[in-house]
C-alpha cells in the first residue's frame, strides 16, 4: 500500500512541476533542438499509449489488468511514457534554463524515479515474467539506462 502512496505523491509532484512550467511560459521549447526533442517525446508518448491499449491510467503505481506489454516501444524501454515525460521536461528546461527551472527538472526526474521504483516492485508481484523482461530491457534510455 505504501508503494501506491509513494507513486501518487510522485505523480502529484510531476503535476506541480508541469503547472509551474506552464505558469512561467517555460513548458514549450523555443529552439530547434528543444522543439524536435519535444516532438519526439510526444510521439513516443502517443506510441506507448496506443501500444498499451485501452487499459486505464492509474495515478498510483498499481498495474492494470491484462498481460505484460512488451511490444511497440516497450520492446526497447520498460517505461517509455516516463522517458517521454523526462525528454519533454528537460527539452523545455534546456530552452528556458534558469536555476529554478533546472531544479524543477531534477524534481521531475526524482518523481519519475520514485514512480518507476514503486511500479516495478508491484509489476514483479503481478507478472512473474517481469524480472526476465527487466533483465533484457532498459528502463528509460535504450541500450543505456
Amino acid at each position: 500500500m505504501i508503494l501506491k502512496w509513494i507513486s501518487l505523491a510522485a505523480y502529484l509532484l510531476l503535476v506541480v512541476v508541469a503547472v509551474i512550467l506552464v505558469a512561467q511560459h517555460s513548458i514549450l521549447a523555443n529552439d530547434v533542438i528543444g522543439i524536435v526533442a519535444q516532438i519526439v517525446a510526444a510521439l513516443l508518448m502517443l506510441w506507448a499509449r496506443l501500444t498499451f491499449g485501452a487499459r486505464s491510467f492509474h495515478a498510483g503505481a498499481n498495474p492494470t489488468k491484462g498481460s505484460l506489454v512488451t511490444t511497440g516501444p516497450y520492446r526497447f524501454l520498460r517505461h517509455p511514457i516516463y522517458a517521454s515525460i523526462l525528454l519533454f521536461t528537460f527539452a523545455a528546461v534546456r530552452s528556458h534554463l534558469t536555476w529554478a527551472n533546472f531544479s524543477l527538472a531534477l524534481v521531475a526526474a526524482a518523481a519519475v524515479a520514485a514512480r518507476i521504483a514503486a511500479e516495478e516492485r508491484l509489476l514483479v508481484k503481478q507478472y512473474p515474467e517481469y524480472e526476465a523482461y527487466a533483465a533484457r530491457t532498459k528502463r528509460i534510455v535504450p541500450f543505456l539506462l
